[in-house]
């Protein structure tokens, strides 16, 4: 089960809940109350039970809207829809692949000025046909408004995917689009596939304005082809957002790459434009996504690989490491001055963000790449691997002492 997403203090068959809202492995769309647990309603797609137990799985998040009134979901078909908070009903369902045997809905949704922003990725095998793609979606009437495919970049819409010479390069990173808050610019990660600097953009950073119709940016490391060749996904992290004009991006090859925007700015192909290259903290893939912490004036980021963690401090255009150990984890999150991080074989640990002095492990079972999110004095986690192709999960609920 992907990370769920909240909406506080919703009202729900005519009573006030906290609210967390959770996709399943296939699809399906649950509101759980997060201080009781309790399923407030659950919406199945039409295509649940010719799915369920398959290979054909998403692991995409709900996203909702700041009105609290709607949510918006994937499903293992294809389909994004528009639930209503108050019982789950649907409102539109739009479809954003046209091959969703092979196209996966793997990464969450995002919401952002009336649009919801969706990405494409590919199953375990990168068995083709398929293309990574960006679709813009209308969130009052579901239209789908605009595609920007990461193979044959010269044409717009929903891509017949072996129409398309090229495969691959499938948007798969755990944060999916990544949108600048300030003008709505949305910044993706390609996982391997062909890169030329004018159509394919295979293993590359890429901005593209709100509407998904122009790159505004891009990058790819000077060894873009054996990244390639050598299945060692630029995208298999999604950009992280950093001060001023900083992003860092992870990779498949143990590496985090310092990259200034404008230095990669315009549709002219950049390659090997970084500022600085770090190791992940143990020197593995990185396949979870970092954190970012702005805390006293100063931007910190944290990271997780299978074999370790740590934090950086931004300082002077720099990423200065300040601490790292040798447990690892998936994505982190930080509240209140402490950084959560799921161990996979099972518990969640928990380190003051600045000191990284362990302070708890709280139990819980084993999983893949999920991810806590903390909230209002509640850690929520759900448990488990889509990969096993489960119909029923785990989701942990803690609830802080009042006031803490």
């Amino acid at each position: 089960m992907p990370a769920p997403s909240t909406c506080r203090a919703s009202f729900v068959h005519g009573a006030r809940h906290n609210v967390i809202f959770v996709t399943t492995t296939y699809g399906k769309a649950l509101a759980l109350d997060a201080n009781s647990g309790g399923v407030l309603w659950e919406y199945t797609p039409p295509s649940y039970q010719a799915l369920a137990g398959t290979r054909q799985i998403t692991n995409s998040t709900p996203v909702a809207d700041p009105d609290r009134q709607f949510i918006y979901a994937a499903s293992p078909d294809g389909y994004i829809q528009k639930l209503a908070v108050s019982d789950g009903q649907p409102v539109w369902r739009t479809s954003i692949t046209k091959l969703p045997q092979r196209e996966k809905m793997a990464s969450p949704l995002k919401f952002f000025r009336s649009h919801v922003v969706a990405v494409a990725a590919g199953y375990i095998g990168d068995r083709p046909p398929y293309q990574g793609h960006v679709a813009i979606l209308d969130g009052n009437s579901g239209k789908l408004l605009q595609v920007w495919n990461s193979l044959c970049s010269n044409r717009t819409g929903l891509l017949e995917p072996d129409s398309c010479p090229q495969a691959q390069s499938a948007i798969w990173g755990r944060a999916g689009a990544v949108i600048d808050p300030n003008n709505g610019a949305i910044f993706i990660a390609t996982g391997n596939g062909d890169w030329n600097g004018t159509t394919d953009w295979g293993d590359a950073l890429i901005e593209i304005n709100d509407s998904a119709t122009q790159m505004l940016g891009n990058y790819t490391p000077a060894d873009t082809e054996q990244l390639n060749a050598r299945d060692l996904d630029l995208g298999s992290t999604s950009p992280v957002l950093l001060s001023g004009d900083l992003i860092a991006q992870g990779g498949k090859d143990g590496k985090v790459r310092l990259v200034n925007i404008k230095a990669i700015a315009g549709a002219a192909p950049h390659k090997d434009h970084e500022l600085q290259t770090v190791s992940t903290p143990s020197g593995a893939d990185l396949f979870a996504q970092p954190a970012v912490w702005k805390h006293d004036g100063q931007t910190w980021m944290f990271a997780a690989d299978n074999g370790g963690t740590a934090a950086w401090e931004l300082e002077n255009a720099k990423l200065l490491e300040k601490w790292k150990n040798g447990t690892g984890g998936t994505s982190p999150f930080e509240a209140g001055g402490l950084l959560f991080v799921y161990a996979r074989e099972g518990g969640l640990n928990v380190y003051e963000a600045a000191s990284g002095k362990h302070i708890a492990m709280l139990p819980c079972g084993p999983g893949h790449w999920n991810s806590p999110i903390v909230l209002q004095g509640e850690i929520i986690l759900p448990e488990g691997n889509a990969n096993d192709h489960a119909t029923s999960g785990v989701m942990d609920i803690w609830s802080l002492p009042s006031g803490q």
